[in-house]
């Protein structure tokens, strides 16, 4: 049986037995918990669906959070998508997904916590993008959710996935890093690439603050998901190109773990700092909840 506690342990067991990621975590999984492989595979589609359901509802143009501070901006970007931008539709077309999760999930619409709800867009931004693009099909957007799933249990175990322990790079970060494993098995890469994969996009996020607006996880949590998904793509396209992490992934979790231990309390979640202390932030928080 797997033990979770390392990325490269996972990554070298199926490289060993020659399968991938999301096939060796499948049949540990059914193990440990005495499952049918098939009942575990259904649960994780119906996972998928709850995603792609996010996607849709989320970019409703007249959606907005209860607080009023966001909704809107995954109809903005979908539209802004059609024309191609600079990075061209595909890009385009998943920032706007994980816009519509994050905003979904502000104004209180059912979301997958993939590992948190601060961070719920970064995984559909990227798997769901690669299905509903042509670029996989659903069999394999369903198991590499159980690869990205592996790689969360990891760093929850060794570090953190809470932005109240360890900042935003345990949230976004956590969830780039699974997502770019995802990534990387999608387009038909090895499990060592998916290991460097999340160590650049953890490497990437390394220090990112928790300082929501007004306690709310809306601002700035909702743009840093967009961020996340870009650099969960950038990793992977860099291990696919055979570009590795100098620093093993391991080593990249448990720096998360140091950095997030070391940042103050007033950058974990509390809104005491960081943007949550600027003038408008400190303004939009009295504009919800008054003055107080």
């Amino acid at each position: 049986m797997l033990e979770y506690d390392s990325i490269a342990a996972i990554c070298e067991a199926a490289e060993q037995q020659q399968v991938t990621i999301s096939a060796l975590v499948l049949s540990d999984q059914a193990e440990q918990t005495e499952m049918p492989e098939e009942a575990l595979y259904e649960r994780m589609k119906n996972s998928l669906y709850v995603m792609q359901e996010a996607v849709r509802e989320g970019k409703n143009p007249d959606l907005r959070s209860t607080s009023g501070l966001t909704g809107g901006d995954a109809a903005r970007m979908e539209a802004y998508a059609a024309g191609g931008g600079i990075t061209g539709t595909f890009l385009n077309h998943a920032m706007a997904r994980a816009v519509a999760v994050s905003e979904y999930n502000a104004a209180m619409g059912r979301i997958v916590a993939s590992p948190t709800a601060g961070s719920c867009g970064i995984l559909p931004g990227t798997v769901v993008t690669m299905l509903e693009e042509g670029r996989c099909d659903e069999h394999a957007a369903v198991m590499a959710l159980f690869t990205a799933g592996a790689i969360g249990m990891v760093i929850a175990q060794k570090a953190s996935i809470a932005g109240a322990q360890g900042g935003c790079q345990a949230e976004c970060g956590s969830a780039s890093a699974m997502a770019a494993a995802a990534l990387v098995e999608l387009a038909g890469g090895t499990p060592a690439q998916a290991a460097h994969a999340c160590a650049m996009a953890i490497k990437n996020q390394l220090g990112l603050v928790c300082d929501p607006v007004a306690g709310l996880v809306e601002i700035p949590c909702i743009k840093r998901n967009v961020s996340g998904a870009a650099i969960a793509f950038t990793s992977a396209e860099m291990a696919l190109a055979g570009v590795k992490s100098r620093i093993p992934v391991d080593e990249c979790v448990l720096a998360m773990r140091q950095v997030g231990d070391m940042l103050p309390c007033s950058l974990k979640e509390t809104s005491k700092a960081g943007l949550a202390a600027t003038p408008t932030g400190l303004r939009l928080k009295r504009q919800v909840f008054g003055e107080t």
